[in-house]
């Protein structure tokens, strides 16, 4: 079972350098930049939050954010009531502002339109790409497989999301991507989660590169199985941590599993 029990506020398991300084995964806001400080904070704890490095079901310690941050109160406060809304955060009337646990009914229904959309316009490209495409594809496999290489489980988070745009922007329509995208969006914090080891992030990788194979191919059937077998893969990989560490994972939800 994983480690990532819900700490004291302040520290965090998923931080090498919780019992150093708190929350030294944060880096101060730059002094040279003026204005959009609540948005900057917002986007900071946003990524912490994907990225686990404040885990699931932590208490934040808004006076060590402030002092890491080197900011006041007042843009720490309304960061946290705007990732509130984005369902993030909650906040619990004299008790504090909590990471929320992450939703496995949420994750499904990303999935899902993951599924539908992933994988018709991967066949959809099939028949049409150029070398250029090729060559883009190519590329971004080089760079996965370095990240597995050094088993750099944030530059491999990055690297499998460019691979994917790289095929969504290929369909070329917006709004099919932007659907995409807000579905990934809601399964950032689990996809970090699997993608930490070595293993998986070994297994996505070949998943790739046999979808790009078809793709080079012009298969459109080849590609179309591919990518919902890679999908697929995701989503049982999902479901399976979500049974081992149900602490991470809103409770409610084990009532479909």
């Amino acid at each position: 079972m994983l480690d990532i029990r819900p700490p004291e506020a302040g520290t965090s398991p998923m931080s090498t350098a919780r019992d150093a300084v708190p929350y030294a995964f944060l880096s101060p806001l730059s002094r040279g930049q003026r204005g959009r400080t609540m948005q900057r904070v917002q986007e900071a704890l946003r990524d912490a939050i994907v990225t686990l490095a404040l885990a699931p079901g932590e208490f934040i310690d808004k006076e060590a954010v402030c002092n890491r941050l080197g900011v006041s109160r007042f843009p720490v406060s309304e960061a946290l009531g705007r990732l509130a809304d984005e369902g993030l955060v909650e906040v619990l009337p004299q008790r504090g502002t909590r990471v929320n646990r992450i939703d496995i009914a949420a994750c499904r229904q990303a999935s899902f339109i993951r599924r539908a959309l992933e994988v018709e316009a991967t066949g959809a490209i099939a028949p049409r790409i150029d070398d250029g495409f090729i060559a883009r594809l190519a590329s971004n496999l080089l760079e996965q497989k370095r990240a597995v290489e050094k088993a750099d489980a944030r530059l491999f988070f990055r690297h499998d999301a460019a691979f994917h745009d790289v095929l969504l922007s290929e369909l070329g329509y917006d709004r099919v991507k932007l659907a995409v995208e807000a579905a990934r969006g809601n399964l950032d914090r689990v996809r970090h989660l699997l993608l930490r080891t070595p293993q998986r992030q070994a297994q996505s990788y070949e998943e790739h590169v046999v979808i790009a194979e078809a793709l080079k191919n012009r298969d459109a059937q080849a590609a179309r199985r591919a990518m919902q077998q890679h999908l697929d893969n995701a989503l049982a990989d999902i479901e399976a941590r979500a049974a081992k560490n149900p602490e991470i994972f809103a409770t409610e939800a084990f009532a479909v599993l």
